[in-house]
């Protein structure tokens, strides 16, 4: 039972102690002063009912009882140490395994993965997409990138990235490029719309910004991944709707054009973590993130 075990602070002070034979070393290991330590064994000799040292000459030595209690919590506390280097050497060995979805994979997370792995060596990131939805509570995952809307679930720490802004993007590629671009966006309502049965919101979400009526549209190609929607619209097959941390290599490299601007919806992009797992690699990771999407942005 816990009650029949003294306090662990006071074992720490003394096996420091009694292992360096002095109460002046075992504070400079421990970074405390010498009254703390002697403190500690003082509190630790009253909860036993026994002294562990007596006084030798200007010194200390050890007890009986001492000597006892010094081999016991030396073994103890050396076990102890060896334990607690192999579970941290572990989580340092084993890979962090990230689920993300392929689209913001391939079209954001690759282009500056060299960049991650240069600033956090330490994560050894592996990443694992899905074919279907991605779930941030499977154990062959450490955390999940997400775009999703709150409230967040109370078995997941959740750190919210950015928030997310979708909006229409054409190709200089696309035939009438020119007369579309400089075009108001009611015109998009005369278009073909590409879009993707992953996000079928995304354009109704839009047109409502821009006090436009959803009925009205008309949908063209559909896809079933964002990746080949923008990789159709890239080529010039039509107007596509996306997520802007998509596409923002695109547009700053003039693959695409976003003459209508985007608008903001109530999604954040996030990185789900379960409570179950430690969360310190997953904390550097969401900090080396959210600055990454602010840069881009």
């Amino acid at each position: 039972m816990a009650q029949d075990l003294p306090s662990l602070n006071a074992l720490y002070a003394f096996e420091a102690a009694a292992r360096l034979g002095s109460v002046s070393r075992a504070a400079l290991e421990l970074h405390v002063t010498h009254g703390a330590v002697s403190r500690q064994i003082r509190t630790l000799e009253e909860q036993l009912g026994v002294a562990l040292f007596i006084k030798d000459g200007r010194g200390l030595k050890l007890t009986e009882a001492g000597i006892r209690l010094r081999d016991v919590s030396g073994e103890t506390f050396t076990r102890l140490r060896q334990v607690c280097g192999e579970i941290r050497q572990r989580e340092v060995d084993t890979p962090f395994v990230l689920g993300c979805p392929g689209s913001l994979l391939a079209r954001w997370f690759i282009p500056r993965l060299d960049r991650l792995n240069g600033a956090l060596p330490e994560l050894r990131l592996q990443l694992s997409t899905s074919q279907g939805e991605l779930d941030p509570r499977s154990p062959q995952v450490d955390a999940t990138l997400l775009y999703a809307e709150p409230p967040w679930p109370a078995d997941m720490r959740v750190f919210e990235l950015a928030r997310e802004s979708i909006g229409p993007v054409i190709s200089p590629r696309h035939p009438r490029f020119s007369t579309l671009s400089e075009a108001a966006p009611e015109a998009l309502l005369q278009e073909a719309l590409l879009h993707t049965t992953s996000r079928p919101q995304a354009w109704p979400q839009w047109l409502a910004a821009m006090d436009l009526q959803p009925a009205d549209m008309r949908l063209g190609q559909g896809f079933e991944h964002l990746y080949y929607l923008l990789e159709a619209a890239s080529a010039g097959l039509g107007v596509a709707i996306a997520p802007l941390q998509l596409v923002a290599d695109d547009l700053a490299a003039g693959r695409l054009v976003a003459p209508w601007g985007f608008v903001q919806t109530e999604a954040r992009l996030s990185l789900w973590v379960p409570e179950r797992r430690n969360g310190q690699r997953a904390e550097r990771l969401a900090d080396w993130l959210r600055t990454a999407l602010q840069t881009a942005s």
